[in-house]
């Protein structure tokens, strides 16, 4: 008598933001097929719902701690969390985008079919429990923003999403090598499993650390921290604006969510060693970003150069580890979020009359014609006290038992800091007439 096929237990729960994203991408490529053909807004409403669903399922799940695939994916708290960052920013861009790619002609339905999709892959990276769940969540993710950074078929666009699709594709190779190699090394692709071998004492082959070094490759990319961040500022500039900055504020989520979770459950034995890697990719980050940010004439170049420099602030707090370090990265990322789609907001509402006013010269007497709009972008750039960006850089720095990571915070940033004071000159250039109406908030 032949045995039973026993199928195998697939909750559906486990996946429950992510399923929803999806199914939403796959209704609005339906919707995509029926008329009217020039107007797509209302696609747009149906991906913002589709979002609300995903951020309510998300909340109900809360505490659940489900693991589905035979503990491939994970519901945690630490998941949710991030889905929710991940969910609140997608619903933002949604909303940037609809009035955006009307005013520059460029509505289509294949955008927001493309934003919901890389959502989806953004929530499986943030709920991965192994390293091919990640990687799937990654090309997920990686494939729509490319096509993303390119959607405006200019020049600048086509050029910004070449060079991130190249480099991006050499840093999914450098990832999936390091995948292969662990897998070698300790027979298993689940964090868990990795972890018990690492603690029973593989942690010294050599065929092991030479994967978890190829996956940093591929994690740098993402996250953009020096010395894998010479991508950003060009694919920042010229992509649209409002794929910019879901680049800068979901991917950049979804990427730490993987990166913390690998950290702590594969390589939590070592942190000791790695701490030190990262303490080192820290500095360089807050350094390299702060200086070159004051050389920056182009808004979205500079606010790609303090992305960077924000990076080395979360990888603060990933030093630091423990729960206060893991609290502090994730309230990081919460704070980064608002106040850097805050940032392309403005960007995006001040772009009138066919024409992109992103130079840092084209500032000049903001404040006086439109005090709200000049008070949200310093606002959402701001790292004084007492904005959310100085609390939450304090607490990625003041959680750890180890002293030296304030004062290394506050040594990379100071004299940053005291530069942009002294080395920037205040442009007093007053904007011509024309200029100064396509600057308008309202259009007018």
């Amino acid at each position: 008598m032949s045995e039973a096929i026993l199928l195998p237990v697939v909750s559906l729960r486990a996946i429950a933001p992510a399923a929803v994203l999806a199914v939403t991408g796959f209704v609005l490529m339906l919707l995509d097929l029926l008329p009217p053909r020039q107007h797509r807004e209302h696609m747009a409403f149906v991906g913002l719902a589709g979002v609300a669903t995903s951020l309510v399922a998300t909340v109900l799940l809360w505490g659940s701690d489900a693991p589905g695939f035979q503990g491939m994916v994970v519901l945690d708290n630490f998941a949710l969390f991030l889905t929710l960052v991940i969910g609140y920013a997608t619903g933002l861009i949604l909303l940037l985008s609809i009035d955006y790619l009307q005013r520059r002609g460029m509505e289509t339905g294949e955008f927001y079919i493309l934003v919901l999709f890389a959502a989806t892959g953004m929530v499986i990276m943030a709920g991965a429990n192994d390293l091919i769940v990640v990687f799937l969540g990654l090309e997920t993710m990686s494939l729509a923003l490319y096509v993303l950074a390119g959607i405006f078929r200019t020049r600048e666009a086509g050029e910004a999403s070449m060079k991130y699709f190249l480099l991006g594709a050499f840093a999914s190779g450098f990832f999936l090598y390091g995948i292969a190699l662990i897998y070698g090394s300790t027979g298993s692709t689940n964090l868990n499993k990795i972890g018990a071998a690492v603690a029973a004492g593989s942690a010294r082959d050599p065929l092991l650390l030479i994967g978890f070094g190829l996956l940093l490759v591929g994690f740098g990319f993402k996250i953009s921290s020096v010395p894998f961040h010479m991508w950003t500022a060009d694919v920042y500039e010229g992509a649209p604006t409002s794929v910019t900055a879901l680049i800068a504020t979901g991917s950049k989520a979804a990427a730490f969510a993987a990166l913390v979770r690998v950290l702590l459950q594969a390589l939590r034995p070592l942190q000791g060693e790695w701490a030190w890697l990262f303490w080192g990719l820290a500095v360089l980050s807050m350094t390299l970003g702060n200086v070159v940010a004051i050389a920056q004439q182009n808004l979205k170049r500079m606010l790609a150069y303090s992305s960077i420099a924000h990076v080395g602030y979360m990888l603060i707090g990933v030093v630091a580890g423990g729960s206060l370090g893991n609290g502090a990265v994730l309230f990081y990322l919460l704070i980064y979020t608002f106040t850097t789609a805050g940032a392309f907001g403005v960007i995006l509402l001040l772009e009138r009359g066919g024409e992109e006013a992103v130079s840092v010269g084209d500032t000049a007497g903001l404040a006086a014609r439109h005090p709200l709009a000049a008070l949200a972008l310093s606002g959402s750039t701001s790292s004084a006290p007492p904005s959310g960006r100085a609390i939450s850089g304090w607490r990625s720095s003041a959680c750890s038992t180890r002293r030296w990571l304030p004062i290394t915070t506050c040594a990379s940033s100071s004299p940053c800091t005291c530069a942009s004071r002294k080395g920037r000159r205040p442009t007093s250039r007053p904007l011509s007439r024309a200029r100064s109406r396509c600057w308008s908030p309202s259009g007018a």
